[in-house]
């Protein structure tokens, strides 16, 4: 069984679409052969939710939908996804809040593309179970900053990051759901790639090449200057060479036909222009052989250009990446946006908040080249080496268009209120529409990283309350899209 992504002419796709749905046509966007044609629902959870071990739910950093328990009855959809929260509250430093997964009863009543919704009522949501995460031994996880511990690498398992009470750190931020029940984590602390069976027990490690590999003063140290009580800064506070602090592996997903996982660096290697957010541009896709869980293999990396733009200031940003979908080895979606802006802080109007479809298929290919070694940038100050060609970039679904959000009681900016985005988009994943006369349409789920932002916070037995007011929601935007192809053949 093998799925496709085939590439049509602009006047092809728009002609087809509008064959489908004319009455549309002037409301959609359409790139190459893929086609979003709107947001057609809204959900949400309650910041003041709990999970099963009675801590304060934290909810998308990264998502994973179960397709093959996805049904459609008399215009609803029903089934489940899995969604994966980071390292706990840390907006004082981190704690110990034991890494896991959430899974999430969906029922999900589209509104038709460019109608009226149902308010925030299309997708409800509800947790039905959370999966703690363990190490290689059974042990607990921590989100504690790992500062400059490092656990040896040991038989097949590479170097790990450990926090000062011995915990394996993990700061989770995507995940891959497989057909085993087993899961690929990609974090921010390694920034590794976990693979964990069904029971939530880790099973491998795949370490990154040596050039995202964060050093101090020439030795792996994988802190992300974010210490727990007590703990130290590192020194120095950022990494010499390697990822940047809180800059990891943001974005993963395995390719439609499960030969290939690709990972996707939130921002450039320090090395690479990352210590600025002025020229941390050239970020890179890492694409991995996946014909052995265990043992994945490095066969393809990408230097990948993030969207520029202009602050309110008229400085010069980067939009760091937050998650992936791939659509074939070559082509990926990629949620870029910018930080800084929604309930609780001052800034209340995203600037560039966006889905990009990627294509790498011209790109250069710099696996296990020179640009792998931390000595070696493939991008210094944030110039890309001339002899690289970056994949290429097109804009394809802008989440802050106030004409789609308002639809649904919602808009990016002014008020600052509970129906103003918030900051962090992290999640995304598809599931089919089911429709025979639709083969090639999909749902597009969006989820927010709430940061555990709660007015009745409670974890690793201490109740909190964040700062000025923040009761931020999980939410989930749902986009209808069509991606030729993509189905199984």
């Amino acid at each position: 069984m093998k799925h496709l992504y085939r590439t049509a002419s602009l006047g092809v796709a728009l002609a087809l679409f509008t064959a489908l749905t004319p009455a549309l046509a002037d409301s959609t966007a359409t790139v190459g052969a893929v086609v979003n044609k709107g947001l057609v629902g809204v959900g949400r959870i309650p910041a003041a939710q709990r999970d099963k071990f009675g801590e304060t739910f934290g909810s998308g950093s990264g998502m994973a939908i179960d397709t093959a328990g996805w049904t459609h009855d008399a215009g609803t959809y029903k089934g489940s996804l899995w969604l994966l929260p980071d390292r706990g509250y840390n907006v004082a430093g981190t704690i110990d809040y034991r890494a896991r997964v959430n899974t999430i009863g969906i029922e999900f009543t589209p509104a038709a593309p460019g109608a009226a919704g149902q308010e925030q009522t299309g997708v409800k949501a509800t947790l039905a179970d959370t999966l703690l995460l363990t190490d290689d031994k059974g042990a607990d996880t921590t989100g504690l900053d790992p500062l400059s511990d490092v656990r040896a690498a040991s038989g097949d398992m590479p170097m790990l990051p450990v926090a000062t009470n011995g915990k394996l750190a993990l700061d989770n931020e995507a995940i891959v759901r497989l057909p085993d029940a087993s899961m690929f984590i990609s974090d921010e602390y390694g920034p590794n790639i976990y693979h964990f069976s069904a029971e939530g027990r880790l099973l491998s490690a795949t370490q990154p090449p040596a050039a995202l590999v964060p050093m101090r003063k020439g030795k792996p140290n994988f802190s992300s200057d974010n210490p727990g009580p007590g703990a130290a800064e590192p020194d120095p506070k950022d990494p010499d060479t390697g990822r940047q602090n809180n800059q990891g592996l943001e974005g993963m997903a395995m390719t439609p036909d499960g030969k290939f996982l690709i990972a996707v660096l939130q921002s450039a290697t320090r090395q690479d222009g990352g210590d600025s957010g002025s020229t941390r541009q050239n970020t890179r896709a890492l694409v991995y052989d996946a014909s052995d869980l265990t043992h994945l293999k490095l066969a393809h990396e990408y230097v990948v250009p993030l969207p520029v733009f202009k602050d309110a200031k008229g400085k010069t940003k980067i939009a760091a990446q937050s998650e992936t979908v791939a659509l074939s080895d070559t082509s990926f979606l990629m949620l870029a946006r910018d930080s800084g802006n929604r309930q609780g802080l001052k800034g209340d109007t995203s600037l560039l908040r966006q889905i990009f479809v990627v294509d790498v298929s011209a790109a250069t290919d710099i696996a296990g080249g020179a640009f792998d070694a931390a000595d070696k940038p493939v991008a210094p100050k944030g110039v890309l080496d001339p002899s690289v060609t970056p994949a290429k970039l097109t804009p394809f679904i802008d989440i802050n268009d106030n004409a789609q959000l308002n639809r649904f009681g919602l808009h990016n900016g002014a008020p600052n209120d509970h129906n103003n985005l918030s900051e962090k988009w992290e999640a995304m994943s598809l599931a089919s529409v089911l429709d025979p006369k639709l083969p090639d349409d999909y749902f597009l789920f969006v989820a927010n990283d709430n940061d555990f932002l709660a007015q009745d916070g409670f974890q690793v037995g201490v109740p909190y309350k964040a700062d000025d007011g923040a009761n931020v929601d999980t939410m989930f935007l749902v986009y209808q899209v069509m991606l030729p192809g993509l189905a199984k053949k």
